[in-house]
C-alpha cells in the first residue's frame, strides 16, 4: 500500500522538528566566559585560561575600551610573534563575543606593544 501525501508532510515536519531540537540542545551546553573576568581584556592575560575547561562552541566575551584596544584572532605564529597575519579577523567593538572552534584558538591585541605586554591568550577547546 502506498503512503499518501499527508504521510510525507508529517515525516518532513518531524525531521525538521528533530533537527531544530538537536541544534537547540547542542547550544544549550555552550558556556560563556568573560575574558579577564571583571578586569576585562587587558594586560598580563596569558594565564587567564589556566584551570578553565573550554569546549568548541563556548563563547569568549572580550570587554575593553575600543579606543585603545582591539582583539585579533590569530594563528599560533601570530600569537608567538605578536604579529597579525594577513587576513586575520580583527574585532573592535569593545564587547566582542567570539565562538571557540575545536582545537587551539589564539587572540592578541594588535595595538603596538600590547601583545608584548601580555595582552594575548591561547585557548584550547575540546
Amino acid at each position: 500500500m502506498s503512503q499518501g501525501r499527508g504521510s510525507a508532510d508529517r515525516a518532513t515536519t518531524a525531521a525538521a522538528l528533530i533537527l531544530c531540537l538537536l541544534i537547540f540542545f547542542g547550544n544549550v551546553h555552550a558556556a560563556t566566559y568573560t575574558v579577564g573576568d571583571s578586569s576585562g581584556w587587558t594586560f598580563n592575560m596569558a594565564s587567564w585560561p589556566k584551570g578553565k575547561r573550554f569546549k568548541a562552541g563556548d563563547v569568549l566575551v572580550f570587554n575593553y575600551n575600543s579606543s585603545i584596544h582591539d582583539v585579533v584572532a590569530v594563528n599560533r605564529g601570530g600569537y608567538s610573534s605578536c604579529r597579525t597575519p594577513a587576513g586575520a579577523k580583527v574585532y573592535r567593538s569593545g564587547k566582542d563575543q567570539i565562538k571557540l572552534a575545536k582545537g587551539p584558538n589564539y587572540f592578541i591585541c594588535n595595538v603596538a606593544g600590547h601583545c608584548e605586554s601580555g595582552m594575548k591568550i591561547a585557548v584550547i577547546a575540546a
